[in-house]
């Protein structure tokens, strides 16, 4: 005598609840990524910025003007040594240019990126703080 099992199918709300979990963790990591991928542009940005600020005031230092160096920033950092491509090195995290001044007083250099300062203030705002005398002046620099 044969006995004979009945296969159970799943049901459609089986089948419902599966997709939307699968929806749910995607969305989840979807978030993550995105969170790290901004993460990196900042990381990016204020590295380049240390950088690019660094090799010009080297180049001020060697007795070149502060306002040559500036003009003319893309050749100094070709010449540098240091960098292999200049026009992609003036470029922060979101592919934009930098902005990069003297200070006018003591003739130190500048360099900011608006994409980073827009992207910090957001972070700012949705954490519910509002910026500190000490953080808008480590901005300008």
């Amino acid at each position: 005598m044969k006995i004979y099992r009945k296969k159970r199918a799943l049901t459609l709300l089986e089948i419902m609840i599966v997709i939307m979990l699968i929806g749910l963790i995607g969305s989840v990591i979807g978030v993550n990524m995105k969170r790290s991928m901004d993460e990196g542009r900042v990381f990016k940005t204020k590295r380049a910025q240390e950088q690019i600020r660094d090799i010009l005031t080297l180049e001020v230092a060697r007795g070149t003007p502060v306002d040559e160096v500036i003009e003319h920033r893309r050749e100094y950092l070709d010449h540098s040594g240091l960098v292999k491509n200049g026009e992609n090195f003036l470029k922060d995290g979101w592919n934009q240019e930098f902005v990069v001044k003297s200070d006018g007083r003591n003739g130190n250099i500048i360099v900011s990126s608006e994409r980073l300062k827009a992207y910090e203030q957001k972070k700012r705002a949705k954490l519910g703080k509002t910026a500190t005398p000490d953080e808008t002046e480590e901005d300008d620099e």
